[in-house]
């Protein structure tokens, strides 16, 4: 894997029963790799704020933590078979939410990485939605993203 990475992160939400809400997002990052632990990093220009988001991944094997600092600041610990508290700070007031991921896998490639979370989220102690991430790191010089990947 080079340093140099595109990464995809699609999210879907299901309520209550009900089809999932889907969200995607595609930007350029940085990849490495430090003692068995993958790390990467990149910025998340979010609709409406005037400075991006500073964003990092880190995983390994039954766990991955998602660090976000700016206009939006929090510290999402995804510990297969375990329930963790954050707390989401955003411009607009604080929230307490919780998570229990069933499931925190990734295969691994020699130019691409998929990340595969299954999670229980609690928003204020009440449960949410059952959740599903999906992180496609790819080198830059490897094969692009298509709608259908």
């Amino acid at each position: 894997m080079t340093k140099e990475v595109m990464i995809s992160i699609r999210g879907i939400q299901f309520e209550n029963g009900q089809d999932g809400e889907k969200i995607e997002s595609i930007q350029m990052g940085e990849y490495y790799n430090k003692n068995n632990t993958h790390y990467i990093l990149f910025d998340e220009i979010i609709e409406g704020m005037e400075e991006p988001v500073k964003s990092m991944i880190k995983f390994k094997k039954g766990e991955m933590h998602l660090n976000k600092k700016g206009p939006i600041n929090v510290t999402m610990d995804f510990l297969e078979n375990k329930k963790t508290l954050t707390d989401y700070r955003t411009p607009f007031g604080s929230i307490v939410i919780g998570l229990e991921a069933s499931n925190v896998s990734f295969d691994e490639e020699e130019k691409r990485i998929v990340v595969n979370v299954d999670y229980a989220m609690d928003v204020n102690y009440e449960h949410l939605a059952d959740c599903k991430i999906k992180i496609d790191i790819r080198s830059k010089d490897g094969e692009a993203f298509s709608l259908r990947n």
